[in-house]
């Protein structure tokens, strides 16, 4: 008696198994469709994976062979093999007729209905739409809202310039007599109704000024970038006439050959700044210029110079004609320019530097193979509660707000305040030391030219050290108590080293160049005092001014004077429009 047969999956298609009497109708109409009803040896061949349930006794007997009309097809196809015989593996399977009839009746019927469905017609395909796809939504990234640290100045103001100007610095434009202009003096080209100035600053050989409408005015040497816009002119030169006489003409006697891109005062394009741009102030070095904007940001634009010329704008740009900002810096409360270095002072209360440090201005290790990395704004050691900064020409100071004044860079003449080492070569301090001399006396504003220094507290004292054998101290040297000073080796004072007060002036402004210096008091009257050779101290003289003295003409007599900048050879008033 054959073995029982297992439920297992489908044979290999060498040694088919016979179907299994099962009655689902589905499988065995697709098998009927589509192959003939016996395959292989005589056995139906199988095409539904489904296990095949276990053959009993009464199955396992040999199959009637009944043909019906609708199988006839499928017994010839197989008519030419021999009949299954039953192997040693896999003995030959039964099944009873009234299965074999079953199974043979319902394919049949099947089978018809689909030859039925086949020969109805059938409905056209609608064409395929082809649907483009839907565009891809970027949504924009959310900007952060502005926040706004620093107020815009809205007071507009008079302008009046003294000193040399043979570089275009007095913004006069290029008439003959915008050279050298004497003491104080209106600039029409700043009218406060046309232009509507609200704040300058005063570099080396150039100003810049912010306007009520947002603007940058300009003016000056451009030699390194230091306006921020094309100023190239092709003018300059004459041509002489061959029965031109000795006499020249009016009007050629009024042309001063100066560049009047350069003298004019004219804004930067407005274009050169993202849209939305406020501006709050601006700051000049010697050939750099800077602007601060009302959510602390800072553009700037130049080049610094160091002892071997010029060191470059960043690491990037050696001179940077256009503004460009300068993303390290964020939060930007104050800014504050020596001759060749900047300082800046975040709303943290934090100080960073950059520019030339060859003189330990910035008050941190510049070592001179890698200079450049002194173009790179960073912080030095001042970090929390810094409330002002302030800068000379080589040297500069911060003020904390528990009163401390803090000072550092070239000290030979003892411009930082500082006694250690003041008068020797080159004696400079590297790092930011405490000034005990100015500590508590509630100092608000500092600055300093190339050896002195001068200070306003908020009292109105106005307070002077440093070198003094060129006067700029405005202070009678030889009344100074002798502690105060140090000689020179001929025994004459050549340094004021203990801060100074210099009587007679309640100052609400004061403002230092190389060799000379201004206050503004409470009254509104200018002071200046120092070196003159170019009329820089406004008093109509080449002298120069041993004491401070008052600027008495008739452009600002009836003037009440707000503020003052000094220059390399030149000088700068303002007063409330």
């Amino acid at each position: 008696m054959p073995p029982k047969k297992k439920n297992a999956d489908p044979a290999p298609a060498a040694k088919p198994k016979a179907p299994a009497s099962r009655t689902t109708t589905k499988p065995a109409a697709e098998a009927a469709a589509s192959k003939p009803a016996t395959a292989g040896r005589g056995r139906p061949k199988k095409t539904d994976p489904e296990p095949v349930p276990k053959t009993t006794k009464a199955t396992v007997k040999k199959v009637t062979k009944k043909v019906t009309k609708e199988s006839a097809p499928a017994a010839a196809a197989g008519a030419s093999k021999t009949k299954a015989q039953p192997t040693k593996k896999e003995p030959a399977k039964k099944a009873t007729a009234k299965a074999s009839t079953t199974m043979s009746t319902t394919a049949s019927k099947k089978r018809k209905a689909e030859e039925a469905e086949e020969e109805k017609p059938r409905a056209p395909k609608k064409p395929r739409v082809i649907r483009e796809p839907k565009p891809k939504i970027v949504k924009p990234k959310a900007v952060a809202p502005k926040v706004v640290i620093n107020e815009v100045p809205t007071t507009r103001l008079n302008v009046f310039v003294c000193g040399e100007g043979s570089s275009g610095e007095l913004g006069l434009g290029a008439a003959k007599n915008a050279i050298d202009v004497k003491r104080p003096r209106l600039n029409k080209f700043l009218d406060a109704q046309e232009v509507g100035v609200v704040q300058i600053a005063v570099g080396g050989m150039h100003c810049l000024a912010l306007t009520h409408d947002n603007k940058i005015f300009t003016w000056g040497v451009n030699d390194q970038g230091a306006l921020g816009r094309d100023t190239t002119w092709d003018g300059g030169y004459k041509e002489i006439k061959e029965d031109a006489g000795s006499d020249s003409d009016s009007d050629e006697e009024d042309d001063s050959g100066l560049n009047p891109r350069e003298s004019t005062p004219t804004a930067i394009p407005s274009t050169e700044f993202p849209d939305g741009t406020v501006f709050v102030a601006v700051a000049a070095a010697d050939s750099a210029s800077f602007a601060l904007t009302d959510d602390g940001q800072v553009y700037g634009w130049g080049t610094f110079r160091s002892n071997d010329g010029i060191l470059g704008f960043d690491p990037e740009h050696r001179v940077q004609t256009t503004p460009i900002l300068i993303p390290a810096l964020k939060k930007i409360k104050q800014l504050a320019c020596g001759a060749n270095h900047v300082l800046a002072l975040n709303d943290r209360g934090s100080v960073y530097s950059w520019g030339s440090g060859q003189q330990n201005q910035l008050g941190r290790r510049i070592v001179e193979r890698n200079k450049l990395h002194g173009l790179q704004p960073r912080e030095f050691g001042l970090r929390k509660n810094i409330v002002h900064v302030g800068s000379g020409s080589y040297h500069s100071f911060a003020v904390h707000a528990n009163g401390t004044v803090y000072a550092w860079g070239l000290n030979s003449f003892g411009a930082t305040g500082i006694k250690d080492n003041a008068g020797e070569d080159e004696a400079a301090i590297a790092h930011p030391i405490p000034v005990e001399s100015l500590s508590n006396q509630d100092i608000t504003q500092l600055c300093g030219g190339a050896h002195h220094s001068i200070a306003r507290t908020k009292d109105g004292k106005c307070l002077v050290w440093g070198r003094v054998d060129g006067h700029q101290s405005g202070l009678k040297v030889d009344s100074l108590p002798e502690d105060s000073l140090i000689k020179d080796t001929r025994g004459r004072p050549r340094i004021l080293i203990e801060p100074t007060q210099v009587p007679g002036i309640n100052a609400v402004a004061v403002a230092a160049a190389s060799d000379h210096s201004l206050a503004i008091d409470a009254d509104g009257r200018a002071w200046s005092w120092g070196f003159s050779a170019t009329y820089q101290t406004g008093q109509g003289t080449q002298d120069d001014i041993e004491v401070a003295t008052k600027i008495d003409n008739t452009a600002t007599r009836d003037r009440k004077l707000n503020w003052a900048g000094a220059g390399g050879q030149f000088s700068v008033f303002t007063d409330a429009a």
